[in-house]
């Protein structure tokens, strides 16, 4: 399983461990010691391996960048069979194109990642509604200066003035002296909800309850590490809330300038075709990534969950479109249907990537059904 902690250095919070040990494994041993990892994706369950291959951030990626920037090196098994230790200082264009590169370089099997010291488990939190996307992206925006972590929820489905109100969850780890609360309880779905559940009038319901559960005046509160970071993991077996035909998942990334614009007309698209589900989240990206094939760059990011019912994928595409107009760019670990002609448009160092993979892998031993679909080592 290569799941294995080799070693930890518990005056620098250097570690080195196999590629398959998952955030939540962090969490379990070195949280309790006073360490944390210094990124993570939304959920716990992705292995070190996963979160390099596709280059993952978190909610903290203004000030702290994304998951590739606290790796100091990585071990690949190549397709030749050789096992080389790739390092920016020793293979700058192969640690590039490994970093968010969907794993086409290679095997990820260990690597040395710098955890980050925490005087807590424990993140004071304040919660804020805002009545339309206007003061939401003011609300994100004043954040970035005022707290570690932020991320706003939309209720996707409002519409005229109230487009793009929501919820905005800013955090900052809080000192030792704060009192921990109690971990909640992790929920099971026993099986598939009916299609229903995701009909726009109970996801609506649902929206409109969860906006107004904020005071007017916002609120406080303390929050222990997992609810606030991995908050979907307290659901096991959430998908099954999207029925037995599942979902389609899209996430983009607008820059700077032409974020105001294109999402008001990302989120007049969704809201029109009323097929949003409750779950939608704005949040703000600092620098690019390093890697060929990094998702983030400086500006702002829509993430959206959609029931995979009929005409969704023709909605998908729309959003596409949006984006590419506006100069952004889709989240490659979220995407099941977008056009290969839109990745060179959205990648602009995608052909560095492809002449990386052609010198490591002349043969193309190392693919993927993404990889076939989106065609990233190219036209066969």
């Amino acid at each position: 399983r290569l799941n294995r902690f080799v070693e930890f250095d518990a005056e620098t919070g250097r570690l080195v461990a196999e590629a398959g040990v998952t955030f939540n494994d962090l969490l379990d041993v070195f949280l309790p010691l006073g360490w944390m990892a210094p990124v993570t994706p939304g959920t716990a369950f992705v292995t070190l391996g996963g979160a390099l291959a596709n280059d993952v951030h978190g909610k903290n990626h203004d000030g702290d960048g994304s998951f590739g920037q606290h790796v100091e090196w990585f071990d690949l098994l190549t397709a030749s069979g050789e096992s080389l230790r790739v390092s920016p200082a020793s293979h700058p264009d192969l640690f590039r194109a490994t970093l968010g590169g969907m794993g086409l370089t290679g095997i990820v099997t260990a690597l040395c990642l710098t955890l980050r010291k925490v005087p807590s488990a424990t993140f004071a939190v304040t919660e804020e509604r805002a009545p339309d996307l206007d003061g939401l992206m003011d609300l994100l925006a004043g954040a970035r200066q005022t707290a570690s972590h932020s991320v706003a929820w939309i209720d996707a489905l409002a519409r005229g003035k109230s487009l793009g109100r929501g919820v905005v969850e800013t955090g900052r780890i809080s000192p030792d002296q704060a009192k921990s609360p109690s971990q909640r309880r992790s929920l099971a779905l026993p099986m598939d909800l009916p299609s229903l559940a995701m009909s726009a009038p109970l996801v609506a319901a649902f929206n409109h309850a969860y906006y107004h559960r904020i005071p007017e005046g916002g609120r406080r509160r303390l929050a222990d590490s997992r609810s606030f970071l991995y908050p979907l993991d307290a659901i096991s077996g959430w998908n099954r809330l999207y029925g037995k035909r599942g979902f389609h998942q899209f996430q983009c990334v607008i820059p700077e300038a032409a974020a105001p614009q294109a999402m008001r007309l990302l989120l007049e698209t969704i809201a029109a075709a009323r097929a949003a589900s409750f779950l939608a989240v704005l949040k703000t990206l600092g620098e690019e990534g390093a890697g060929f094939l990094s998702f983030p760059m400086r500006g702002w990011s829509l993430a959206l969950d959609f029931p995979a019912r009929s005409g969704v994928v023709d909605l998908l595409a729309r959003l596409e479109a949006i984006t590419i107009d506006h100069g952004g760019r889709i989240y490659l670990a979220k995407d099941s249907v977008m056009a290969p002609a839109s990745l060179d448009r959205m990648y602009p160092r995608l052909e560095r990537l492809r002449r990386v993979l052609a010198q490591i892998d002349p043969h193309g031993h190392w693919q993927s059904d993404m990889a076939r679909r989106l065609m990233i080592r190219g036209a066969a």
